[in-house]
């Protein structure tokens, strides 16, 4: 499961603007236009079985996606899931989980393995996916989302309730 960068930074601003919220960092929007990397990642490396945008629900919501259409099982790990520190801090102060917080300009996918580290350098190489990781791998040993902790356990990740961010469009 290849992430194309950071989370969070889209609803944060959006979120921060709408409630005069100041984080000190100037925490901006990723919004950018995808469809470069998706052609150079489609057409010169191929190998991608599923691709979803992590905007409404984030990137909770997409894999729970992938999980549900796919028939298998997600894990993830939570030292490959880019966030920046403000980010992070923000959504500390608040209350609120990253995973679940709507992005713009990123890309989530699901590449096979043969395929996964090609599709990978081609991210990076990129302007708009020079922070892409490698996130985690579908499995057959479970359904569902987990992610491996930092302190080595596992949490479930579920499709977020309601959104923490107001709609704006």
């Amino acid at each position: 499961i290849l992430l194309s960068g950071t989370i969070g930074d889209h609803g944060l601003a959006v979120l921060s603007a709408q409630e005069g919220l100041s984080f000190g960092s100037g925490i901006k929007s990723d919004v950018k236009p995808l469809n470069r990397i998706i052609q150079r990642s489609l057409g010169e490396v191929g190998g991608i079985v599923a691709m979803k945008d992590p905007t409404r629900g984030g990137l909770a919501d997409a894999l729970n996606e992938f999980s549900e259409k796919s028939d298998v099982g997600i894990l993830v790990y939570e030292d490959k899931i880019p966030v920046r520190k403000d980010v992070q801090a923000a959504c500390e102060m608040l209350g609120l989980d990253p995973l679940e917080i709507g992005n713009e300009g990123k890309v989530v996918m699901g590449v096979v393995r043969e395929k996964a580290e090609e599709v990978l350098r081609l991210l990076r190489a990129t302007e708009e996916g020079r922070e892409a990781e490698m996130i985690g791998e579908a499995t057959a040993d479970f359904r569902g989302v987990a992610m491996q902790t930092v302190v080595g356990g596992k949490r479930i990740i579920s499709r977020p309730v309601g959104d923490p961010v107001p709609r704006i469009c």
